[in-house]
């Protein structure tokens, strides 16, 4: 399946096949693996170990935006991420920064971070100036409300036409501030302030946002919706048991032409990533699998 390269700092990032993205928090409370990163030496360890499981992107992130999340503010979240990212970066590796704080994204931008990755998709007014002047890669991601906020009700008339209406305007935006539309990558924000029905509408329409004409992200890793799916079975699952759920995400997110995945364990996902694309239909005008 033919997807649009993507430009990160001055270079385009290739995705003939999908790229894993590792998520790397370095945060006491985030929902799945809060507090294990905490040291950073151990979160440059387990970047770099991601790398080696076949991640092409590490994102790193110092503020939990999990459903009732606590803001923080820049300088702690600066403090949490600046030398992951600077450690990161100095062994080669393409590190994105997880934040909505335009003094944060500098900070790393001056690091070595070649992507920003921002879930509220510059509601910040400094931030595209930011991105635009250091030339980095963004995802902008849709989310209703703010994480302490999103869970609260969530409605919509068209889940599917007004999320993806809302990043084709936030992608205008940011092309209009200077951001490079090469350098776009959008994220329907699965689990972002929406309730199950919501998130499952949207994995089953993801083409409506490759149609955009961006790099198209998806996150959907351990989250609670798919907890919700396993719970007939398996009955209440804690996130780190909804990885082979997360996996079933990752092939459908593949068959409908996403090009990055946003998870947790790399190593099943960059499996799962390449199988799946492997099986999906190859355009006439591309060349197969060299099988020998």
């Amino acid at each position: 399946m033919k997807r649009t390269p993507w430009s990160v700092r001055g270079r385009q990032l290739p995705l003939e096949t999908p790229a894993v993205m590792g998520i790397l928090n370095t945060t006491p409370d985030s929902f799945s693996d809060g507090g294990e990163h905490l040291d950073p030496d151990t979160a440059i360890a387990i970047g770099l170990q991601m790398v080696q499981d076949g991640a092409r992107i590490v994102d790193v992130g110092g503020e939990s935006t999990r459903p009732g999340g606590v803001a923080v503010p820049a300088d702690l979240e600066i403090d949490r991420v600046v030398p992951v990212v600077e450690g990161l970066a100095a062994e080669g590796v393409t590190v994105s920064v997880d934040t909505s704080k335009a003094q944060v994204a500098a900070r790393c931008i001056e690091a070595g971070a070649a992507i920003v990755n921002d879930v509220t998709a510059f509601a910040d007014p400094a931030m595209a100036a930011v991105c635009a002047d250091g030339g980095v890669g963004v995802v902008l991601m849709h989310m209703l409300g703010t994480p302490r906020t999103m869970q609260s009700d969530p409605t919509y008339d068209d889940v599917v036409g007004e999320v993806a209406a809302f990043l084709d305007q936030r992608a205008a935006l940011a092309v209009a501030a200077g951001v490079e539309g090469s350098a776009i990558s959008v994220d329907p924000g699965i689990g972002f302030g929406k309730t199950f029905g919501h998130n499952i509408e949207l994995m089953s329409h993801l083409g409506r946002f490759v149609a955009l004409g961006y790099p198209v992200t998806v996150g959907a890793s351990r989250k609670r919706f798919l907890g919700s799916i396993l719970e007939p079975v398996r009955r209440a699952t804690v996130p780190q048991e909804r990885d082979g759920a997360t996996a079933a995400t990752v092939a459908l997110a593949v068959a409908q032409g996403v090009s990055i995945l946003r998870v947790h364990n790399v190593r099943t996902a960059v499996d799962v990533a390449l199988t799946a694309d492997a099986m999906v239909p190859v355009e006439e005008h591309e060349q197969e699998i060299d099988r020998t």
